[in-house]
C-alpha cells in the first residue's frame, strides 16, 4: 500500500525490533520488526492462528515470555508491565472485549478515565470526554444506564473501544475489530478507526478481513506462523 509523503516524514511512535514471544515452550512469534508512526493506521493481516493477537499482546507485555525491543513514545517498554505501558498512553482493545458486564455502560466508561498524555512537546493525545465518545459512538449515548451484559456483541465491541479512549491514549492496539460482529457494526468500526486517525490517534490493528484492513490502514504487514513480513 502506498504511504503518503506526510506520514513517511513522521517520526515513529512505536518501534519494535527482534520481538519474540512464547506460550510455555512453544514459540509463537519470531524476530518481529515493525513501526507505527504518529497518526498512522497499520494493519497486521493473517489467518486465524497466524500470530496477530500474540504480536499485540507481546507489545503490550501480556505474553508469559517475550524478548526483543519495544520502544513507545520514546520509552523502552520491552520489560514493562501492561499497566506501565498503559500509563504511557498505549491503549489495548482485546478481541474478547473484557468489559465489566455487571456494570452499566456509563460505569464502564468512567473506569477507563486517565489523565491526558504528553509524549513530548510535539505529541499530545486527544482529550476524550463522554461527549466526544458519544459523538463517535452515538449508539452508546442512550444506553448509558444499561448493564453491559444486556448489550449485543457489536455494542460491547464499541463500548470496549470507547472505554479505551477514555484513557486518552496516544495509540491503540486493536485486536480483530471486525471479528464476529454484524456487517453494519464492521462498517461503523471502520469509520471509527478513520475518525481516530483524523484525531491524531495511531492505531495498530490485527485483522483477518483483508478488505477491511485495506480500507482503514495506511499500510500493512502480513503474518504467517509467527513470521512478520512487510
Amino acid at each position: 500500500m502506498t504511504q503518503t509523503p506526510s506520514l513517511i516524514d513522521t517520526p515513529s511512535l512505536l518501534s519494535v525490533q527482534g520481538l519474540n514471544a512464547w506460550y510455555g515452550a512453544a514459540q509463537v512469534l519470531f524476530d518481529a520488526q515493525l513501526q507505527v508512526r504518529r497518526g498512522e493506521v497499520v494493519a497486521l493481516i493473517g489467518r486465524n492462528g497466524a500470530g496477530k493477537s500474540s504480536t499485540l499482546k507481546a507489545i503490550m507485555g501480556l505474553m508469559p515470555r517475550r524478548t526483543g525491543h519495544v520502544v513507545f513514545a520514546g520509552h523502552d517498554i520491552s520489560k514493562a508491565e501492561p499497566f506501565q505501558a498503559a500509563r504511557m498512553g498505549l491503549g489495548y482493545v482485546p478481541e474478547d472485549r473484557r468489559i465489566f458486564t455487571d456494570l452499566t455502560v456509563l460505569e464502564n466508561l468512567q473506569l477507563g478515565v486517565q489523565a491526558p498524555r504528553h509524549a513530548d512537546e510535539d505529541t499530545v493525545a486527544t482529550r476524550w470526554s463522554l461527549e466526544k465518545v458519544f459523538a463517535l459512538f452515538p449508539n452508546l449515548a442512550p444506553m448509558q444506564r444499561r448493564l453491559a451484559s444486556h448489550m449485543s456483541g457489536g455494542e460491547q465491541q464499541m463500548l470496549t473501544v470507547a472505554r479505551t479512549l477514555m484513557g486518552n491514549p496516544l495509540m491503540v492496539l486493536l485486536d480483530e475489530p471486525s471479528e464476529g460482529v454484524a456487517p453494519f457494526i464492521v462498517e461503523q468500526m471502520g469509520v471509527t478507526i478513520l475518525a481516530l486517525k483524523s484525531q491524531g490517534v495511531s492505531v495498530l490493528l490485527s485483522e483477518q478481513n483483508t478488505h477491511f484492513a485495506q480500507w482503514v490502514s495506511d499500510r500493512s504487514y502480513t503474518l504467517d506462523r509467527g513470521v512478520l513480513t512487510p
